[in-house]
């Protein structure tokens, strides 16, 4: 029996935290108040943004889906904003054209009776959503909301002998308030067909809000709010998953031409912070082997003075969490770029954390010698000359740490004169397959970051599993059967760029792309 309670839903959103810090970071770095009840709803910047289908980090709007809805909609207000997040759905996608046609050629709008123009022009004509059906069974049959929303329900359960009685009291209310039968009979047969797939208006209007406000800061603070997002991706799932947003997020950046500058053991935070207003600085807990205790004592000692070396580091931070394991992934990240040589670094790096060790427990033990109050003979001796003669690592070589430690590729891309050369050749950026249906013939290019030969258990035929991956660090599966396998074969060889001719198969959660042909990038050489 009712109680007379209310029920509410509470939805954990980490977008409000991205908004959040966005503005937090705006007061930080410009000084200003930003108050998003008090942002102009209208600001065309924004909807521009949101039309050219540069979403990334924008709510609701960042999957290809609603890209391509962006693009051929051109929403200009909020409730257009409402009305995608509430088609965009299985049901109302079928929808879709319709909608984008009313919206921009408003003559071929028509209403069965002119009385529901007031309730479905806000959506163009289109019935999209649930508090639509009862507007409509108010305002034409005389139904309380209460008794509209009963109706909305009973019709929805598609119940033969329920939708005869409902449809013999809706009829029956509109022609006691003026209406024909066929106006009542066409009213009904629109409620009954969109009445299954109708959204709830409220909390779509919730997130079309919440994409417009994402949208705003985006537009009008790019810094701020893509630093906001980086922190939310650092602090969000683990592991591949994990690199690919921020692979995706450090990509939007370069395109938006904000510099992303890698990890510094004197300039970074544990996580992204802005610097010189302008560039974006890698947080130290994006590096990995990296913990919350190490980046704490690091910074403790960093607060009364920059390291000066990696001598001077080891004598002022705490070696039981920040070990030789954190320290060495500390190096071949680039963090200690500062200090010298990274082969000079890791080579000296035992014989230092030694002598620091022992300087510490004299210390703790009061056995310092008399020249103590000395500091220059309180400190670590530099390891002069050990590991001068060695080159440092290959530009190759430090870009292979940067994908080891900070999960993508930051400053270049080892491949990238060959994925350059065939960027005008693919159908598809890897980042937007998601989206495609069974089928789908796709042609798409990469590096073979993985590469997988099994014998199949029927004929005992060679095939292979491979994954390749961009520049942006995003990257999809692929499988080459027998009879592709055997013809391109020479090509599977790990860190090869490759163009692929295939289609894409969504048996399973995530997409994959069924090989027909295989390119190496020189073919698309000049």
């Amino acid at each position: 029996f009712p109680i007379g309670l209310l029920k509410i839903d509470f939805l954990g959103l980490r977008n409000l935290t991205i908004l959040e810090n966005a503005i937090f970071f705006v007061k930080e770095n410009e000084g200003i108040e930003i108050d998003l009840t008090k942002i102009p709803i209208d600001d065309k910047k924004a909807y521009d943004l949101i039309t050219s289908g540069e979403t990334t980090g924008v709510f609701q709007l960042e999957s290809p889906g609603m890209r391509r809805l962006a693009k051929d909609l051109k929403p200009s207000k909020i409730t257009d904003l409402s009305a995608m997040v509430a088609l965009f759905r299985p049901g109302p996608m079928a929808w879709i054209n319709d909608f984008i046609s009313a919206k921009n050629n408003p003559s071929i709008i028509k209403y069965i009776h002119p009385d529901l123009k007031p309730i479905l022009s806000e959506t163009y004509g289109i019935a999209v959503y649930q508090e639509q059906c009862m507007q409509i069974a108010n305002a034409l049959a005389g139904y309380s909301l209460a008794e509209a929303d009963n109706f909305r329900k009973a019709i929805g359960k598609k119940k033969p002998e329920l939708m005869k009685k409902e449809k013999e009291k809706f009829i029956k209310g509109c022609i006691a308030h003026g209406y024909t039968k066929k106006t009542a009979e066409d009213v009904f047969a629109l409620i009954e067909k969109f009445v299954g797939y109708g959204f709830n208006k409220s909390h779509s209007a919730s997130y079309g809000l919440i994409a417009y406000q994402t949208a705003y800061m985006k537009t009008h603070y790019p810094v701020e709010f893509m630093t906001a997002l980086l922190t939310a991706e650092s602090r969000g799932s683990s592991g591949p998953v994990k690199n690919e947003k921020i692979a995706q997020a450090v990509a939007e950046c370069r395109r938006l031409k904000i510099p992303i500058l890698p990890p510094d053991i004197n300039k970074s935070d544990s996580e992204f912070i802005i610097e010189n207003k302008t560039s974006i600085r890698f947080g130290l807990s994006a590096i990995k082997n990296v913990g919350e205790a190490a980046i704490k004592s690091i910074l403790t000692a960093r607060n009364e003075k920059f390291f000066t070396s990696i001598e001077d580091f080891c004598e002022r931070v705490d070696l039981g969490p920040v070990n030789k394991k954190t320290m060495e992934s500390l190096i071949k990240a680039g963090a200690m770029d500062k200090f010298g040589k990274r082969t000079k670094l890791l080579i000296t790096l035992p014989s230092i954390t030694s002598e620091a060790q022992r300087i510490k427990k004299q210390k703790i033990e009061g056995q310092g010698s008399l020249f103590d109050d000395d500091p220059k003979t309180s400190e670590p001796k530099k390891q002069a000359g050990q590991g001068d003669q060695i080159d440092d690592f290959s530009e190759h070589e430090k870009l292979a740490f940067e994908k080891e430690f900070l999960g993508i590729y930051l400053t270049s891309h080892p491949q990238i004169e060959n994925l350059s050369l065939i960027k005008s050749f693919v159908t598809h950026d890897l980042g937007l397959l998601s989206e495609e249906k069974e089928g789908t013939r796709v042609k798409v290019g990469g590096i073979i970051e993985m590469s997988k030969r099994i014998f199949t258990k029927k004929s005992g035929s060679e095939m292979a599993f491979i994954t390749i991956g961009d520049e942006k660090g995003l990257a999809i599966e692929c499988v080459v059967f027998p009879k592709v396998f055997d013809e391109f074969k020479d090509l599977l060889i790990k860190d090869t760029v490759i163009v692929i001719n295939g289609r894409i198969d969504t048996k399973n959660e995530k997409p994959v792309i069924i090989v027909e042909r295989i390119l190496p990038s020189k073919r698309f050489s000049s």
